[in-house]
């Protein structure tokens, strides 16, 4: 008998969960995420799952663990502070794939060098610019390195990693390492947004290991990789960018197996960030232009899914447009009124009692904010720094710590590196007010709804003069907004299309809204999704039976639908993919693109017998190295070739093998 401990740290909540032998949950548990002490909070969720199992922590045979922290990182546009070497680009590549949004004025240095698409270099590297222009960095918490072709011809990236390792000693992301196609800026963002998150995983795996210590869990520890699969705990430092999507892969695999279900839409609702995802013939799909978080399309593999800036925690936004007003949920996630109220109930309702005795409502009205102490101040600018010291560990009013607009955009810096937090109204604490939720202060979120609904529309008029009221607005904004994200889905994943009409227009477009309204006038429309949703999430119970009228189909909301995501960190497989590339660069000439250099071989099959050779070893051996056993080895080939002047001649060939094993249980 193996007991298996799931474990995933989200925005709000650690989940953890027991199972037995894969087969059935015998505990679960919650703690909030204690985003200072990561440890603390997974700690506590496993003690927990531990007491109310009754299964020593001894007799754990595996823990794995699964993140939304990668997710949410760059949604809301958080991390460490990066440099880019980028060798052999124009100045003009940065500006694609979103390169330059990633960076946010983070250093860039354009090297020469670089390699053509067989292979063989363009420019020498220059190393003494490279060396020249370390120097004077300062705050650089990782590097990326993207050299122009690096998957034919590594060489230039290697040396440039090796150089900035020795010189600086932080941690670098060679482009080639994390994805084996071609698209130089692309790889170039994935490299960015890899070394940017470096730091942050580390630090979750590191004191999710201690903590797991501390309570006597000695079993190997695995992380869900953004596919579903498991890789080791050490896999996961090196390679952070591949546990973007981690969270909502394992919600995925978890939803699967509470289910059984075989066509279905999957949407898990969390604090910071709601997941959709298509479950097809009892499989997720494989997004075969790489994982898309937010506006970053990078080159990933992962489940493909859509991840919105919406959850119970998404900061509400006041919309003064036209003579009712409303409100718009996300993308960023904030603390919610009522955790802040059991946070410092002193500071909190006295300031809201202050406010809503002030005659005119304040834009910082119901808003706090305190400092992130496990973040330092490195990078920032002495204006930001002066606003920095202004603020305290301790939750405080924000119309404190703000002196002039200038102000607003520094914390908006801060927020955006994690050094602070804000508190400040949310979904959350509208369920509170309208009692669908009971765990916080009702009484502080009920003050902060009266204080947002003061707000004036475009008429003249207060938004709202009642909790209960302001809160219905609220809620229904989400019920709108995860509706749209759904439909969204549904469009995107239909295998009709609608003559290349964006999916967010069609999901908004007036017959569609109209339809799912069932309108009946001289003409009847109907629409709908057509097949069910299994709403996941510890608030899907609370928020998605609406959702489900909405749309017009089945809402599953199963048995332990709030900790899906943890039972899908155990219940996954270690699965390695490798691939490259044989090229012909002249005829008789087959060029295998792998390894530290290309190499050529004088005909096809040898070429293609020793690619396959090579990729089996290497898939063997992360398989091996994540600890996996009774593996398997899957080899596919494509090769692409041409017909000219009746012959067949051979163009390119990609050789994949995949090593798939079941992840080891300490006995």
């Amino acid at each position: 008998m193996a007991y298996l401990l799931g474990i995933d740290t989200g925005g709000t909540y650690t989940d953890a969960v027991i199972l037995q032998d894969e087969e059935r949950v015998i505990a679960s548990a919650k703690s909030l995420t204690t985003r200072h002490d990561l440890a603390e909070g997974i700690g506590k969720a496993a003690q927990a799952v531990l007491d109310e199992s009754g299964v020593a922590a001894g007799e754990i045979s595996m823990a794995s663990l699964s993140t939304t922290l990668a997710t949410n990182a760059l949604v809301e546009g958080q991390g460490g502070k990066v440099a880019l070497v980028f060798v052999g680009f124009r100045d003009g590549d940065l500006e694609k794939h979103g390169l330059s949004d990633a960076l946010a004025g983070d250093p860039v240095l354009t090297l020469a060098g670089g390699h053509n698409h067989a292979g063989g270099e363009v420019a020498p590297l220059d190393m003494a610019a490279l060396t020249a222009w370390v120097t004077g960095l300062d705050g650089v918490s990782a590097f990326a390195v993207a050299a122009q072709f690096a998957t034919r011809n590594p060489s230039h990236e290697l040396k440039v990693t090796e150089a900035l390792r020795r010189l600086m000693g932080k941690p670098v992301s060679a482009s080639h390492q994390l994805s084996a196609k071609l698209n130089g800026p692309k790889r170039a963002l994935t490299a960015v947004l890899n070394a940017r998150l470096i730091g942050m995983i580390d630090r979750l795996i590191q004191r999710a290991a201690e903590g797991l210590a501390d309570l006597g869990v000695n079993a190997p520890l695995m992380v869900v990789r953004g596919d579903g699969a498991l890789i080791s705990a050490d896999q996961a430092r090196e390679k952070p960018i591949e546990t973007i999507l981690s969270g909502p892969a394992a919600s995925i695999v978890g939803a699967r197996w509470l289910t059984q279900a075989q066509n279905a839409l999957v949407s898990d609702i969390g604090g910071t960030t709601t997941d959709v995802a298509v479950l097809r013939d009892g499989q997720p799909a494989i997004d075969p232009n790489g994982a898309q978080v937010g506006k970053y399309r990078t080159m990933v593999e992962a489940v493909a899914m859509r991840t919105t800036g919406l959850g119970g925690d998404s900061e509400v936004h006041f919309l003064s447009q036209g003579l009712r007003g409303g409100v718009f949920l996300g993308p960023r996630r904030v603390l919610p009124i009522s955790l802040a109220a059991q946070i410092a109930p002193d500071v909190v309702h006295a300031t809201l009692d202050q406010q809503l005795r002030t005659v005119l409502p304040s834009d910082f009205d119901g808003r706090f904010i305190r400092r992130m102490t496990i973040f330092g101040d490195a990078g920032l600018p002495a204006r930001d720094l002066a606003v920095l010291d202004r603020i305290t560990p301790d939750l405080q009013p924000m119309g404190q710590v703000i002196k002039t607009r200038i102000d607003i955009q520094a914390i908006a810096r801060m927020v955006a590196r994690g050094m602070v937090q804000i508190a400040a109204l949310t979904p959350t604490d509208a369920s509170h007010a309208l009692g669908r939720t009971d765990v916080w202060d009702k009484e502080a979120a009920e003050k902060a709804l009266l204080l947002f609904g003061r707000r004036r529309t475009g008429a003249g008029e207060m938004l709202s003069t009642q909790p209960a009221h302001m809160a219905d607005i609220i809620i229904k904004q989400l019920t709108h907004q995860t509706a749209l994200a759904l439909l969204e889905t549904a469009f995107a994943e239909e295998t009709d299309d609608f003559e290349d009409v964006p999916n967010d227009v069609l999901a908004r477009h007036v017959l569609t809204q109209r339809g799912l309204a069932q309108h009946r006038g001289l003409l009847k429309i109907d629409m709908g999704v057509n097949v069910p949703v299994i709403g996941l999430g510890a608030s899907a119970p609370t928020y998605y039976p609406a959702v489900g009228d909405a749309l017009g189909c089945q809402m599953i909301l199963p048995e332990h639908a709030g900790v899906a995501n943890a039972i899908g960190a155990v219940v996954g497989r270690v699965t390695f993919r490798a691939s490259a590339t044989i090229t012909c660069p002249s005829e008789g000439q087959f060029r295998v693109h792998h390894g530290a250099a290309p190499v050529d071989f004088p005909n096809q099959a040898a070429a293609i017998e020793y690619l396959t050779h090579a990729l089996g070893e290497q898939a063997l051996h992360d398989a091996k190295s994540a600890g996996a056993e009774d593996i398997q080895l899957v080899t596919k080939q494509d090769i692409r070739k041409s017909t000219v002047e009746s012959r067949e001649v051979f163009v390119e060939g990609t050789i994949t093998v995949e090593a798939t094993g079941r992840p080891r249980i300490a006995h």
